[in-house]
């Protein structure tokens, strides 16, 4: 009579196998599907270099929401999305805009941090602390106050100017500084020129060794740009040119004026922040526009390079 022993013990092995190869294959499903344990994302520290690529945009005051810096050349060749401020000044070539390389800390060297072929600068405090724990290839906005940007304004660079003032109609220059004041004119009498100052016409009316005479050409109602601002003509009489600024409260903090010589505060350019029509006054601010504002940094870190 047959043993059915070796059909058990056959059994049994495959039981064995049949168990190991379920075992190998749940463990290898669990290998598949476990959580995987991301890799550390680098953020800034203070102390860090990095490369940032921003726009920079007044938060506060008359121009709210234009461009006063960026790096982005397409957003510096937009005006139409990206409007900019009076002092905007655009970079010298489309090579130029390129990330800006900051030191993330305080006290900066003069001459910056020099790592590999860049060298990294201090910016204002606001900028460099907004930075701190941000990931790269992270967009964010930063809002700098003044006291942590540019500080405040500086009431010495801020003078006030008359709304209306008068001009004489007859006038003498030296004859030493004619050249200066009409660089393409001679002084013979009769001769006519472009005023340098008010854009009306200026005539010789006489001429000496020392000093030439000149006769103002103008009328009612014309107009005239005295450092770069809008005026009219809106009185005149044998001695006197008399004109009136035209314009209103709602202009101040959006016009830009300039002067001649060396300006106030070393700055030629100056915005009419104030236009105060019960005084017939204008408030000039040759301060720089960024003083005293507040500026939202849109940023986003392209490159860190760990202190």
């Amino acid at each position: 009579m047959a043993t059915e022993q070796p059909s058990r013990i056959l059994f049994v092995v495959l039981v064995v196998v049949v168990l190991i190869v379920a075992g190998v294959g749940a463990l290898l499903l669990y290998e598949y599907n476990k959580p995987k344990t991301a890799a550390p994302v680098l953020t800034v520290k203070e102390g860090d270099n990095l490369t940032v690529n921003y726009i920079g945009e007044f938060g506060s005051g008359a121009q709210v929401g234009r461009v006063f810096d960026t790096s982005f050349y397409s957003v510096a060749s937009n005006n139409l999305s990206y409007p900019k401020s009076l002092e905007y000044s655009p970079r010298a070539s489309l090579a130029a805009y390129i990330p800006l390389a900051v030191h993330v800390g305080p006290n900066t060297p003069q001459s910056g941090y020099t790592v590999g072929n860049l060298t990294f600068n201090g910016v204002v405090t606001g900028f460099w602390q907004g930075l701190v724990g941000l990931a790269g290839n992270r967009t964010a906005t930063i809002v700098v106050p003044p006291d942590l940007g540019y500080g405040p304004v500086n009431q010495s660079c801020v003078r006030t100017a008359p709304m209306t003032f008068t001009v004489p109609v007859v006038w003498s220059v030296p004859l030493s500084e004619f050249s200066a004041l009409y660089p393409n004119g001679t002084a013979t009498d009769g001769a006519v020129f472009a005023d340098p100052t008010y854009g009306w016409n200026d005539s010789v009316f006489a001429v000496n060794e020392t000093t030439v005479t000149l006769i103002v050409s103008t009328s009612v109602g014309a107009q005239s740009s005295p450092d770069g601002l809008p005026f009219v003509v809106s009185a005149l009489n044998a001695t006197a040119v008399t004109l009136t600024s035209t314009l209103a409260s709602s202009n101040a903090g959006l016009v830009l004026g300039h002067v001649s010589g060396s300006g106030v505060c070393g700055s030629k350019k100056f915005i009419v922040s104030a236009v105060d029509l019960g005084t017939g006054t204008l408030t000039e601010n040759f301060n720089p526009e960024v003083q005293g504002e507040t500026l939202d940094f849109i940023v986003t870190v392209v490159d860190i390079f760990p202190a």
